[in-house]
């Protein structure tokens, strides 16, 4: 039943933009390196820039092995699942890359999310993947499951830092600077998010 789309646009494009929460897949290129699986969440923090490009928030957490992937090899795979209405599993297999607060395309990149307060969630960086393939399959197996509302933790706990301080908890972690494997993570000192 899957079927191969050559941009997101239409139906598609609606489907990706009504899910509440989906999932990303890096790996290092190294045969035995940590492959890394996320679920993406908090409402207003996806977007889809053009008809192959889409972009994510990448919030403070405790580790970086997605920013460190992307640095080393650009390897990434979006998928979304629909948990409710008609079955469907959308994967976007593409390039992507992290756009630091320093990077002069980080402004204009930041106004695809009007949405949502990033200061709330302490933003390291813009995530931006170029689709390369495109496509869907059943998701019959996929359970009927019913969103109630965003947790509002990662706000209340990260709302209370200022640039400094989160840098401070950043360098306080073992796997932001660098990987579980070693990789180059997030490039610390944080550059202030004020400057963009």
């Amino acid at each position: 039943m899957g079927k191969v789309y050559e941009r997101i646009d239409g139906r598609l494009r609606t489907f990706i933009e009504e899910q509440k929460m989906f999932f990303t897949a890096t790996a290092p290129l190294a045969g035995d390196g940590t492959v890394n699986l996320s679920p993406k969440g908090l409402a207003g923090s996806f977007a889809v820039v053009d008809e192959l490009t889409v972009a994510y928030l990448d919030f403070a957490g405790s580790n970086a092995e997605t920013i460190a992937h992307l640095r080393e090899n650009g390897r990434i795979t979006l998928m979304w699942c629909a948990f409710t209405g008609p079955p469907n599993i959308v994967r976007v297999h593409g390039r992507g890359e992290p756009v630091f607060r320093d990077d002069p395309r980080f402004s204009a990149l930041l106004n695809h999310f009007p949405d949502i307060d990033v200061e709330d969630h302490g933003l390291r960086a813009i995530i931006v993947v170029t689709a390369e393939l495109i496509r869907d399959t059943c998701g019959y197996a996929v359970p009927y499951l019913d969103y109630r509302e965003d947790r509002p933790l990662h706000a209340s706990r990260f709302r209370r830092e200022d640039d400094e301080s989160l840098d401070r908890y950043f360098h306080k972690k073992e796997h932001i600077a660098s990987s579980i494997d070693g990789l180059p993570g997030l490039p610390l000192p944080l550059p202030p998010l004020s400057s963009t």
